[in-house]
């Protein structure tokens, strides 16, 4: 039995690609006036499928809908309305429609419906609901929608009285191949993230969930594209989603060390440093060399304990800085030159009283940073405290 909103699709769907097409031909040919279909398929093929049927049915007037950009207004009906040479359109294929879907997301989860916010209904299927009757009386041809399988699943959803209208669900799945090329095409680098837009990230997340849908993942590929989606949208300052992506990734791969280690900079950023310490333990434990984890470790113990300080609890707190300090030993163990490491621990020591350890800890970010004056300050500091006890 089928649940309210969700779709039948062993009733509804034509899944096999040769098939779907030759449907879809038969669909198109035969379809007179308004009609409504939904096609499923990964947005590099959508050129490729159009180009097929305006070949193979060469008498139809074809014409493409992209929506670069989400619909602020919702108003879909008023974008076809003015669309040129209208009256001549038999069929009319729209894409892009998820990204006015967008500000509704509840980015980093997935799948099954609880990948948008449910509470509300975005802006444009709004207005499709109320005017579906405009569309069948005013547009006498065949609407087209590519949309990924998240997308139609939302749609149907969230704007059942439209949706209820479609005449079909054409299904193109990519091969294992494609898959795995257009996952490849989707990984980045987290500083390139940085330089982008809040919309360009969107558009990325919403590419990464459309492939997450997909029947041909693999789990690594699955975990991978899970990873990515943690570091866009830390990048775009969403920690808590992040982390959530991140856990995603863990849990399909339960070794994946930078996973572990970017949910543990994303519990730091929202000051929750035991969880934090706790990431990155399992990340060492995972690759016991990945000095940035023992390195960040150390950090989120330090403050830890400058905060036990602050609140007098000073026995808990030199057992704090001794953790860190442990922590950035393994660091500089790991990778000598790693300057701040060696500040930190500097600093770790001063604070637990070792100022002629501390000082030679600054003498070795010093040499590795010349210009790293704080580490100058704190080994002044510290001759200065070694005098004044003398």
């Amino acid at each position: 039995m089928v649940a309210p909103g969700e779709i039948d699709w062993d009733a509804d769907v034509v899944a096999d690609p040769a098939e779907s097409y030759q449907s879809l031909v038969r669909s198109l040919q035969r379809t007179e006036g308004f009609s409504l279909f939904f096609v499923r398929c990964v947005p590099g093929d959508q050129a490729d499928l159009v180009q097929r049927l305006q070949a193979d049915l060469p008498t139809l007037h074809m014409q493409r809908l992209e929506l670069t950009e989400e619909l602020v207004d919702g108003n879909l009906y008023q974008r076809v309305a003015t669309l040129p040479d209208f009256a001549q359109i038999n069929v009319l294929f729209i894409s892009g429609l998820e990204k006015s879907l967008d500000p509704y997301i509840k980015s980093g989860y997935g799948g099954q419906g609880d990948y948008y916010r449910l509470d509300t209904v975005p802006r444009v299927l709004g207005h499709l609901n109320l005017q579906r009757e405009r569309f069948r009386d005013d547009f006498p041809f065949c609407l087209v929608f590519f949309l990924s399988a998240f997308g139609i699943k939302y749609i149907a959803r969230q704007a059942p009285d439209f949706f209820d209208w479609r005449s079909g669900i054409f299904e193109f799945i990519p091969d294992l191949e494609t898959v795995g090329k257009l996952t490849q095409e989707l990984y980045g680098e987290y500083q390139e993230y940085l330089t982008w837009s809040h919309t360009q990230r969107m558009d990325r997340i919403r590419e990464i969930q459309a492939i997450l849908e997909e029947d041909q993942q693999t789990p690594n590929q699955q975990a991978n594209l899970w990873f990515e989606k943690g570091n866009i949208l830390t990048a775009d300052g969403n920690y808590e989603a992040a982390i959530a992506s991140y856990e995603q990734a863990v849990a399909i791969k339960p070794d994946y060390h930078d996973a572990w280690y970017n949910r543990g900079n994303a519990l730091d950023d929202l000051g929750r440093k035991e969880e934090a310490i706790a990431s990155y333990e399992q990340a060492v434990a995972i690759k016991p060399d990945k000095h940035e984890a023992w390195y960040n470790r150390g950090v989120a113990l330090s403050a830890l304990g400058r905060s036990l300080q602050a609140q007098g609890q000073q026995e808990a707190a030199l057992a704090k800085l001794s953790e860190g300090l442990a922590s950035y030993e393994q660091a500089v163990a790991i990778k000598p030159d790693l300057h701040e490491a060696w500040y930190n621990r500097g600093v770790a020591l001063s604070a637990l009283g070792h100022k002629e350890e501390a000082i030679a800890s600054y003498e070795q970010a010093i040499e590795f940073k010349p210009d790293k004056h704080e580490a100058w300050y704190n080994k002044a500091c510290c001759y200065g405290l070694q005098q004044n006890i003398g």
